[in-house]
């Protein structure tokens, strides 16, 4: 057996503004467990408010890992999470501390569960030869030819990853296999540790009116003035941390391109697409058990405290 199969994690996941960081630090408090970030925009450092990251409060009472990772013009991957979490993980366990991982970037989870996909290498000739046909016909039509050979992997993504969208084209038609399979059959490899998968069920409605009610105390808290200063700091609006939701519409309001109420109407709406876009993801995985919460806490934390001392 793999060392690291020992280890016990506990793994909470779900779309943007569902609860996940409170229900984490609940169980932290209740379980003496530390918390590893799996949020890929919490990674970056200065970008604090827009991604919703527990405050200087809460990480002091509860220790926090991979936030504040990397500065915004420096890379970072699902493959990079998965060496860092790694070495949080063993660090957490040596002092003999429980880990939760909570975050919605399923890959980044998938990644550190499961291991990254086997996927053939790509060739120079073919990866500019798509990114020249993205440049002449546009993301969308690029996902629209993804969604004829591979709906499944295409559900789950936003025209503006071009990254993903020209891999999975680029894996396809070098295998003649749309690459969500290759991934369905990695997903029921042997898992990298133990670990318990609880996601963050809420009503769609409810889940809508509390994104709307988070970006409206974003921008209360000063989302635009931090856009700012990241700009007068010298952080270019191409880079990736500034093109995710809620920093690409405020880059584009100061930058004059739309008005206030544009980019506030984006900023909420975007947020309600990439929702759905991780319940697509997290609901085609088969061991996450769901809870609505905070009113099944309790079950929650029993299957915690069973899952840890079992």
């Amino acid at each position: 057996m793999n060392p690291t199969q020992t280890i016990k994690i506990l793994i909470i996941c779900g779309p943007t503004a569902s609860g996940k960081s409170e229900l984490a630090l609940r169980l932290a408090y209740d379980l003496g467990a530390e918390i590893i970030n799996a949020d890929s925009m919490q990674i970056y450092r200065g970008l604090d408010i827009g991604t919703a990251k527990p405050s200087a409060e809460q990480q002091a009472e509860i220790r926090h890992h991979l936030i504040d990772a990397v500065d915004p013009d420096q890379s970072f991957s699902a493959a990079s999470f998965s060496a860092a979490a790694d070495t949080a993980i063993r660090n957490i366990s040596n002092r003999g501390k429980r880990i939760i991982v909570a975050g919605g970037t399923g890959l980044y989870i998938r990644a550190l569960v499961n291991g990254l996909v086997d996927s053939p290498g790509g060739t120079g000739e073919l990866r500019e030869a798509l990114h020249g046909e993205a440049a002449r016909v546009g993301n969308e039509a690029m996902l629209e030819q993804l969604r004829l050979v591979d709906p499944e992997l295409a559900a789950g993504l936003h025209p503006n990853n071009l990254v993903r969208i020209i891999r999975a084209l680029e894996v396809y038609r070098m295998t003649g296999v749309p690459l969500s399979h290759s991934q369905k059959e990695h997903a029921f490899a042997t898992s990298r540790y133990n670990t318990l998968q609880v996601g963050v069920s809420v009503d769609r409605v409810l889940l809508y009116m509390r994104i709307e009610d988070r970006v409206e105390r974003m921008l209360a808290a000063g989302l635009m003035e931090e856009v700012n200063g990241l700009l007068a700091g010298g952080y270019g609006a191409d880079l990736k941390p500034l093109r995710s939701i809620g920093y690409k519409e405020a880059v584009a309001y100061l930058c004059g391109k739309i008005s206030y109420e544009e980019a506030v109407r984006l900023i909420k709406r975007n947020t309600r697409h990439y929702a759905k876009r991780q319940l697509t993801w997290f609901k085609a995985n088969p061991d996450i058990l769901w809870f609505e919460y905070p009113e099944n806490f309790g079950t929650i934390k029993k299957h915690a405290i069973d899952f840890f001392e079992q």
